[in-house]
């Protein structure tokens, strides 16, 4: 039996997917609060098979914020995928977050320990690693270390690892991915898929900021190839950073815009503008009474350059290669025009 957390969301669903269509049973967690349409949605536009692969998911609603209800949703369980995780970078719910992050991990991790979960897989993040400071590219070696400048979510993601290190000292057997940006269809209006409706919408400006990115069926394959028996035993207790390409905001936006037919972004945003529109988005908040749409965690680093090494999993699993962010663009803008269109 495979456990997932996070199957709502971008690679928790197309974990699922993946799953089912190789005919695992699944158990995957819910909130009560849970939109599963999303999930169903994700299905959709893969495979016409959408209802009835779904339909083989055992959901059991429940919150890992709670032990002893962890403990018995992973009864009989082998498998363990911790995709879940609270992403906010409102400075309002910086302690929650954090707080909700590292303890649901904790949890699981316990959890795991007590009920002999025999793999647990770690979907942890490039926030979660540190960053160099002379332009080489950041591998699964480059330390973390405590900064005004790591945004909430990177702390969270730190310390929720740091509980599954603490597991594999204490008997778990472990991997960790640290995915760079996922593109990947999925709920347009928030994670990495709102790139794609706001170059739709018309992005005019663009900042010289430099990340990794990774497609989300890369994601998934990595995490399939990382838990096969054969790979897991030499993979176990380890973390693989896992990055397609190194491409610049604007070189992305760009591609996007190309693909969507819509014009590029063509003004560049310095870091002074870029303080004025955090700050005059944090005074307007206060008038509106809605959450900013800007934060200073959302825009921390827009021109910084930072490069992400992911060749480590294509050294040590013959056969893994990743797909190139050009071809990941042009597969989510394929699906992604006919929704707009239905709107």
């Amino acid at each position: 039996m495979k456990f997932v957390t996070g199957g709502t969301g971008l690679v928790g669903a197309h974990l699922l997917l993946e799953l089912v269509k190789r005919g695992d049973q699944v158990r995957a967690l819910k909130r009560k609060t849970s939109n599963l349409n999303h999930t169903v949605k994700i299905f959709s536009w893969y495979t016409p098979e959408y209802k009835s692969l779904f339909d083989k998911i055992h959901w059991v609603e429940g919150d890992i914020l709670d032990y002893f209800a962890t403990e018995d949703m992973l009864y009989g369980v082998d498998e363990v995928y911790h995709c879940a995780a609270l992403v906010s970078f409102l400075s309002s719910e910086k302690r929650m977050m954090i707080h909700n992050n590292v303890q649901g991990t904790a949890n699981l991790v316990n959890a795991s320990l007590f009920q002999g979960v025999k793999k647990f897989c770690q979907v942890s993040s490039i926030a979660a690693l540190g960053r160099t400071s002379d332009g080489t590219p950041v591998t699964e070696t480059t330390s973390w270390l405590p900064n005004k400048k790591n945004t909430g979510y990177s702390v969270s993601k730190f310390y929720s690892e740091a509980e599954v290190w603490r597991g594999i000292q204490e008997g778990l057997n472990a991997v960790i991915v640290n995915p760079s940006m996922i593109l990947g269809p999925g709920n347009w209006e928030s994670g990495s898929p709102r790139l794609f409706k706001t170059v739709y919408d018309g992005l005019l400006f663009y900042t010289r900021g430099v990340t990794g990115y990774v497609d989300v069926a890369d994601v998934v394959r990595a995490i399939l190839f990382l838990m096969k028996d054969e790979n897991f035993q030499k993979c176990k207790n380890q973390r693989f950073l896992l990055s397609a390409e190194n491409l610049s905001f604007k070189e992305l936006f760009s591609a996007i815009a190309d693909e969507l037919n819509k014009k590029r972004p063509r003004y560049y945003v310095p870091d002074a503008l870029l303080g004025i529109a955090w700050r005059a988005s944090a005074l307007g908040s206060l008038f509106t009474g809605k959450p900013p749409a800007l934060t200073r965690d959302t825009l921390v680093g827009s021109n910084r350059k930072f490069y992400f090494d992911g060749t480590k999993i294509t050294k040590k699993i013959s056969g893994f290669r990743y797909k190139s962010i050009d071809q990941s663009i042009r597969e989510v803008s394929e699906i992604f025009l006919p929704e707009m269109k239905r709107k």
